[in-house]
């Protein structure tokens, strides 16, 4: 049995609750002292000792693992901490360590109907990551496991071998997501085990858990009793340190688990290049267009972006706007960052597990002040775009999403007009 640790890294930049009075754009809507907060204490409990962690368990035990990294994150870590980054390109020189492709951005450009945004995004990934770890991914992910066999074939078309996404029961039916498969297209695909990956990313320091305490050896011996020929485990990076703090024994698990894993002769850990290379598709993984798939939430589709009538609203102006800066370079990069999936998380109103969820990413005090906060940044920054060269720039403007009964839009009833011809799923 082959296992493959996966990690998403990735830090948004969080907008910033009032607009400053500011001519320079990134200054104006992003919140630079909260992002380089945040960021410095997710690297103090999580990138900077785990990275450490990683490099004594590759050397000791040979490890490997796998990381898909933002390019905004990339940016984050040149801007506010370069050890970060620096560790980072030690582990890629280690070889036991793999870079998945992914969106620049971190973005839902692959829900447009235009694929030149998602396909932008993509190259503009490939381009960070040869100039600062000189290396070519071979495996992509999209942002947050989002997939359908559109977004495999544009994937293969740009040169990628296999592409990471979701292994549900509902496109299994009754096959397992422990081996390889494959698009309509050819494109191979490596399913995520979400039970597993969840046992780790989620309930590990959940002390109501049937199986808490979650130990290396509990752990490693569940992978070695699991049918089938890969188990993909993806989760965020976060996981450790910072999503489960240094006291509930996430790093001595982690420092552990090679050692576990190495006790049972029928595991393997691998990178996912040596996954694809040493392993036949067993079938065909069929993903319909409009049955788009993800990681998120216990739905896994894409309601965790596009699920109520604000996320429609935001994304639905984010397209509008986007035909008026795809010639302007000088805001071609503020886009990029209003388009991360993460503007439009916050704003969900799910309830229950799901909501918790949400509420523990975001900085904003309901699903309502980032619609608004959100909204407010779109029309401001579509408006600088169309006068940034007049003479009578009023940089004083700020606009007031209540002039546009934004809210009144909300409120309505018409869950069965959310519709719209810039948005190809929902």
């Amino acid at each position: 049995m082959l296992i493959t640790f996966n990690f998403e890294v990735h830090q948004p930049y969080r907008l910033n609750k009032k607009l400053k009075n500011s001519n320079n754009l990134k200054d104006r809507y992003f919140d630079n002292k909260l992002n380089k907060e945040v960021f410095n204490k997710v690297a103090n409990n999580c990138y900077i000792p785990t990275n450490e962690l990683l490099l004594e368990l590759i050397d000791e035990h040979n490890f490997k693992v796998n990381f898909s990294i933002s390019g905004v994150f990339i940016e984050q870590a040149i801007e506010y901490n370069d050890y970060v980054l620096d560790l980072f390109v030690d582990l890629v020189k280690t070889g036991n360590v793999e870079l998945i492709g992914e969106t620049y951005y971190h973005s839902l450009s692959s829900l447009l109907e235009d694929e030149s945004e998602f396909i932008e995004n993509i190259v503009m990934h490939r381009e960070i990551y040869k100039e600062i770890f000189k290396f070519k991914s071979r495996v992509f992910r999209n942002t947050e496991l989002i997939y359908n066999n559109r977004i495999g074939k544009i994937v293969k078309d740009l040169g990628f071998e296999a592409i990471f996404t979701e292994g549900l029961e509902r496109i299994l039916e009754w096959r397992s997501p422990n081996y390889l498969y494959q698009s309509p297209d050819g494109i191979k695909i490596l399913l995520r085990n979400y039970r597993l990956s969840d046992d780790i990313g989620f309930r590990f320091s959940a002390k109501n858990w049937e199986e808490y305490p979650l130990t290396a050896d509990k752990y490693a011996y569940w992978l070695s009793v699991t049918p089938g020929e890969v188990i993909n485990i993806y989760m965020d990076y976060e996981t450790f340190g910072e999503h489960h703090w240094k006291d509930t024994g996430i790093f001595e698990f982690l420092r552990y688990l090679p050692i576990e894993i190495n006790k049972h002769e029928n595991l393997e850990v691998v990178n996912v290049s040596e996954a694809i290379e040493r392993l036949e598709p067993k079938g065909e993984y069929f993903v319909h267009e409009f049955s788009t798939i993800s990681w998120a939430d216990s739905e896994r589709d894409v309601s965790a972006w596009l699920g109520n009538r604000m996320q429609i609203i935001s994304f639905e102006k984010l397209c509008k706007i986007r035909d008026i800066v795809k010639d302007k370079d000088e805001v071609r990069k503020i886009y990029g960052y209003l388009t991360t999936s993460d503007h439009l998380y916050y704003q969900s109103t799910k309830g229950f597990s799901d909501g918790e969820v949400h509420n523990y990413f975001s900085y904003f005090d309901t699903p309502f002040d980032a619609f608004a906060t959100y909204l407010n940044v779109l029309y401001d920054f579509e408006y600088k775009i169309k006068d940034r060269e007049r003479e009578n720039y009023d940089d004083s403007y700020m606009y007031n999403i209540e002039d546009e009964n934004i809210y009144e839009e909300y409120n309505e009833n018409d869950d069965n007009n959310n519709n719209s011809e810039n948005i190809l799923i929902l």
